[in-house]
């Protein structure tokens, strides 16, 4: 069922290089390796496109989102195949993650039909105002362009090829370009399949989607840098990131980068809750932080926690045969070493001082993995400064009971400068597709804290304000 090659505007395109993949378990399969060359074909393809596509009506694109959705479904046996082969990912949470990406798809559908995303705003006409007329006025947001994706190395469908970027970028009337994730091309390549055929049966120009394999540095920043490119969605690690946010702002005529690029994600266990609860906090603690090998961006990877009894029985309860010894690092002492090698990652648990994490900056820093950070403050003035030392999160957590309400209350206005997500006596790993949702925050958990990666906001990335004056537009209808 795979070809290896490029889809590049409704067309497979082979290339003169290729790759081998490296499944977990299976036979590898070889691809084609992109070039600048297949970026120059498949975003002149785009822009041809943008002009048809941007002007359909919002039904039409639900229609298409809907029939993605349907046809990624059709090939779910085959897609769950070679996506548990190539990144040896369990079946189920394989099969839970298409689940999400097509409900996420059939979500935006729905929420595009009704207009929601297009924020439409209307002054009517004071042609006898008073010293002078105002003209009528209606704002209205259009499609921005030809979109570039990055497909996450995690995330084999959700956050890639028919994934949270794509999916709003198609909803927003805007053509997209998919770097694939060298990962796993063979589950991208079924996806491309599916998005081809949703396309093709609903008679829409071939260049509204394309899907570019492999390639080195050089494709990734040939399709950042490209002049019809208008904006680029990413989700991955913080070096590469910067890296293309860098090239996107170096450009003569700048773009916008919706990059998701790390986080820490703290939980702050306050003292009655502490009490109440530690034990079960630090089961459901070390759940989460283990959950998918700890590599979601939403992992906890820190829980505060102020210094004492109630603090020990939690870090004895996290890894109940941990055991201490120093380690690296000024402060650290290790409670928890396993082994880890590239397929697997088990866990680790360490424990800091509070003044020894704000004075070394390199302990903030996500680890992508099941890794965990015990800080210990002296009390709660050391938590507050702390939580003021944060770096832009994803997510805080707040573990509280009712006699903690007055020190959460001193901390909620410093967290909600420092996360896009607050959280009360939950776990943040886990990101609903909704409405409400937020997957965003200050940098560096993303370049873009007016928006989020999750949820029918996210559509909002991809469109721009224009103020119809002196008629009334029916684009959007």
């Amino acid at each position: 069922m795979l070809t290896g090659y490029h889809l590049i505007a409704g067309e497979w395109v082979a290339g003169e290089v290729t790759f081998a993949s490296s499944p977990a378990t299976g036979t590898p399969h070889r691809f084609s390796v992109g070039t600048p060359a297949h970026v120059d074909r498949a975003c002149r393809a785009a822009e041809e496109a943008f002009w048809s596509y941007s002007a359909v009506t919002n039904e039409d694109r639900a229609r298409l989102l809907d029939r993605i959705a349907d046809e990624v479904e059709a090939r779910g046996a085959a897609i769950t195949e070679i996506g548990h082969q190539e990144s040896g990912l369990p079946t189920a949470r394989l099969e839970g993650e298409r689940a999400r990406t097509t409900g996420q798809l059939r979500l935006f559908a729905a929420h595009i039909r009704n207009g929601l995303h297009l924020d439409r705003r209307h002054d009517p006409a004071q042609p006898d105002r008073k010293p002078l007329p105002r003209p009528e006025l209606t704002l209205i947001q259009r499609p921005i362009g030809p979109v570039a994706v990055f497909g996450a190395s995690n995330f084999p469908l959700a956050f890639s090829v028919a994934g949270g970027d794509t999916a709003s970028a198609l909803a927003a009337g805007c053509p997209v370009v998919v770097k694939g994730h060298s990962a796993h091309p063979g589950t991208g390549e079924l996806v491309a399949q599916a998005i081809h055929a949703a396309i093709q049966a609903e008679e829409l120009h071939p260049g509204v989607f394309s899907l570019i394999q492999g390639g080195r540095r050089d494709v990734g920043e040939a399709l950042v840098r490209h002049p019809l490119i208008r904006a680029v969605g990413f989700t991955g690690s913080l070096v590469g990131g910067r890296a293309l946010f860098d090239l996107c702002v170096a450009r003569t005529d700048p773009i916008p980068f919706f990059g998701e690029l790390g986080s820490v994600n703290p939980m702050f266990l306050l003292p009655g809750a502490l009490a109440a609860r530690g034990e079960d906090l630090a089961r459901g603690w070390a759940g989460s932080l283990t959950m998918g090998a700890g590599q979601f961006c939403t992992n906890p990877g820190i829980a505060v926690v102020i210094d004492g009894p109630d603090a020990d029985r939690f870090v004895a309860s996290a890894y109940r045969d941990g055991q201490r010894r120093i380690a690296s690092g000024r402060g650290v002492r290790e409670l928890l070493v396993t082994s880890c090698d590239m397929r697997t990652a088990t866990p680790y648990l360490y424990e800091v001082a509070a003044a020894d994490w704000l004075s070394d900056h390199a302990l903030a820093d996500e680890v992508f993995g099941p890794l965990g950070l015990v800080v210990r403050a002296r009390d709660a003035g050391e938590v507050e400064d702390l939580a003021r030392g944060l770096n832009g999160q994803l997510t805080c957590t707040l573990h509280m009971q009712a006699d903690d309400r007055d020190a959460a209350r001193r901390l909620l206005p410093i967290l909600e400068r420092k996360a896009g997500r607050i959280i009360a006596n939950g776990f943040p790993t886990g990101v609903e597709v909704a409405d409400a949702m937020v997957h965003g925050g200050p940098y560096p958990a993303s370049t873009n804290f007016g928006h989020t990666s999750v949820g029918t906001m996210s559509i909002r990335r991809w469109l721009r304000p224009v103020c119809y004056q002196g008629f009334t537009p029916e684009h959007g209808d």
